[in-house]
């Protein structure tokens, strides 16, 4: 299927690095006394009602996929590109329900560098994008639990786990 979602304009993609940093630094600053699982809770959230709504804009008029490595597919090559103006780097999967995606230069830790400390506040810049994963596949019938790790910085990896009900 040839899907073909609009990627934001170069006008909006400064404006998105922006507003995540400022959502980030603000949730941060309004919960320094709160327990970091909490920060990292509110910031997902955030992230999944915003991929749900992406999805809806992007495949508006698109018939629905036919199976799960088709959806994940799409989230590595269109919604990424959407919302990041590239594709994922490498996607991996067990064919039973987990997929790792990698992205070598993550656009919010790009711009951070790699001391210790802020490989340690890398869980923060990534919760919204955890979220919005997550989001984006909920609203496409596919059920998931996200959590991205990061190793050396700006490299990150995605987990995606499909929760299936029994």
């Amino acid at each position: 299927m040839a899907v073909q979602p609009q990627p934001f304009s170069g006008a909006e993609e400064l404006p998105l690095e922006l507003l995540h940093g400022e959502l980030v630094c603000s949730e941060v600053l309004l919960s320094k006394d709160k327990d970091i699982n909490e920060l990292l809770s509110k910031l997902e959230f955030i992230g999944f009602s915003t991929g749900y709504r992406l999805i809806e804009r992007l495949l508006k008029e698109s018939p629905r996929f036919k199976d799960e490595l088709e959806t994940i597919k799409f989230i590595c090559k269109d919604f990424w590109t959407a919302i990041y103006k590239k594709q994922i780097d490498n996607l991996r999967t067990n064919h039973q329900g987990t997929y790792v995606l990698q992205d070598n230069s993550f656009k919010f830790l790009s711009r951070i560098s790699a001391t210790k400390q802020n490989l340690e506040h890398g869980p923060k810049f990534l919760a919204y994008t955890c979220g919005m994963v997550r989001g984006a596949l909920a609203n496409l019938g596919i059920a998931s639990v996200v959590i991205a790790e990061v190793t050396t910085m700006p490299t990150c990896r995605f987990h995606i786990t499909i929760t299936r009900s029994v």
